[in-house]
């Protein structure tokens, strides 16, 4: 049938991969494009730049294959907002990304309100920045943005979405749940727009997209593009989501780690929409084209890899990043010190804001291994709070863990989180499984795969790590971090944080 490709338009660039019919990358091609910093806390990407850089990498690897393409498949950097002209094809102002904190003070004022009940009851998220509705609300009424019939929202699938299908020829302003459940717009038991969330949030609900199953044909690619006119595009999710569909993490308690500058730990809990959990976010992991939706629930941890830069850049501890692994083995245990990375606040499941960095247990003795080490068992011991936290929440018990991402790369950091969690970590043998779930998703729409039990048979291991048998020295240990993540807590003054 020929390969489907994936478009992975991510935070700072593009990759488009190629995966054959036994799910294996057979080409790619990538490409960044530029960041904008208009004020501190503010983060910007210009559109057109996405869109071309679209264009560059899928027409860079349409040119080396020799097979046809049976699909596309489309997975995105979640909750950054794009505004364009239907009638005209421009973007009405810079997309505004994920990472940007502009709209901090309009999440204070919501909660205060009294919104953050309603909210976690349709959307499963918090009232934070991280999130598309504020975003879209500054546009309209600080950014110069002006409402109207033509005013088309989306998160960067919709742009990418709308281009490919002809843009102001006939483009499709289309989206799907897992994106829609990242705007704080979308209520994810209904699974539609909430007429109700947007007027919490003074948005126009005609702006917004179309909202269709993550896996099914949302159109063909329109002629005049680097790639050939009449490609079916198959399959959508966000990032996240999509690594999780990548990981073929499709039985309730299959749990996926992330491990990038900070890390994303999802777990599959099925077909029923979860209540509101402290500390984790609720979720729509995808739809599929027979109409059954399954969720999933999310926790984001702020620092994981980047405690390694800031050793090597801030610290001068390392000279390069691939050096931590090896540091952090060339001593048996830690001996007592603690890291919690702290730098930006605390993720799930704490959600504190105002705790900081800390570093506990120095002794005479303590050197650069110790710290390497600290740094290592901290990306675990983190793991550990998330996932014990949806055990708790969801009554599904972690079998075995999927990771992927940068840092999965240490056998040390995956043999000290299988010690942590009491069950083996599997670190898949494709690290790109954001792309690779997103072409899943398009080619079995498109029946290059029958079924997910045919797709699960071609996920593989290229390393499994099994935990020791007993757990003295482990749970030892962290209860050990506990104690240093309470000295971490609160510790900023409110004005600072």
């Amino acid at each position: 049938m020929g390969v489907t490709v994936a478009i992975d338009a991510g935070t700072t660039g593009v990759r488009a991969l190629a995966v054959n019919e036994a799910g294996r990358p057979v080409g790619w091609s990538y490409r960044e494009f530029p960041q904008h910093f208009p004020q501190p806390g503010w983060v910007e990407h210009d559109a057109d730049d996405i869109w071309r850089t679209v264009q560059e990498t899928m027409g860079e690897l349409v040119s080396t294959l020799d097979q046809p393409i049976a699909a596309i498949g489309l997975t995105n950097q979640r909750e950054t907002v794009v505004v364009w002209d239907r009638r005209t094809g421009r973007p009405l102002h810079r997309a505004i990304v994920w990472q940007d904190r502009r709209t901090a003070d309009l999440c204070g004022e919501l909660e205060r309100s009294g919104a953050l009940d309603v909210v976690r009851a349709r959307t499963g998220l918090v009232l934070d920045p991280y999130f598309s509705a504020t975003k879209l609300h500054w546009l309209l009424h600080e950014g110069g943005v002006p409402e109207g019939p033509d005013l088309a929202f989306g998160t960067v699938d919709s742009w990418v979405l709308w281009n490919l299908t002809g843009g102001v020829d006939g483009g499709l302003h289309v989206t799907e749940p897992s994106n829609a459940s990242r705007t704080l717009l979308y209520d994810i038991r209904a699974l539609q727009w909430s007429d109700e969330l947007a007027d919490i949030f003074g948005v126009p609900t005609s702006c917004l997209p179309e909202v269709r199953p993550s896996s099914g044909r949302f159109g063909v690619t329109a002629p005049g593009l680097s790639v050939p006119a009449g490609l079916p595009i198959s399959g959508c999710a966000g990032d996240q989501q999509a690594a999780l569909f990548g990981q073929a993490c499709f039985v309730p308690g299959m749990t996926k780690n992330t491990y990038g500058t900070g890390s994303f730990v999802l777990m599959n809990v099925g077909d029923s929409c979860p209540d509101p959990v402290e500390g984790l976010l609720s979720t729509v992991a995808w739809t599929l084209a027979d109409g059954s939706t399954t969720y999933a629930l999310e926790g984001s941890i702020f620092v994981t890899g980047a405690a390694v830069q800031w050793l090597r850049d801030g610290l001068g501890l390392i000279r390069e990043a691939a050096e931590i692994g090896p540091l952090a083995a060339s001593i048996p245990d830690a001996e007592g010190v603690y890291l919690v990375p702290a730098f930006t606040g605390l993720g799930s499941p704490h959600w504190d804001p105002y705790a900081r960095g800390t570093l506990v247990g120095l002794t005479r003795g303590t050197g650069r291994a110790h710290l390497a080490r600290a740094v290592v068992e901290a990306m675990a011991y983190q793991t550990r709070d998330v996932v014990a936290a949806m055990t708790d929440a969801s009554g599904h018990a972690v079998a075995c863990l999927r990771v992927d991402g940068g840092a999965s790369v240490m056998d040390i950091l995956l043999q000290l989180q299988a010690d942590q969690l009491g069950v083996p970590v599997h670190r898949s043998d494709v690290q790109e499984t954001t792309a690779l779930g997103a072409a899943y998703l398009a080619g079995l729409a498109e029946g290059v795969w029958a079924s997910l039990d045919e797709i699960s048979g071609h996920w593989a291991s290229d390393g499994e790590f099994s935990p020791t048998a007993s757990r003295h020295g482990p749970d030892s240990r962290y209860a050990g971090w506990q104690r240093a993540v309470e000295r971490s807590r609160g510790w900023a003054p409110a004005a600072t944080a």
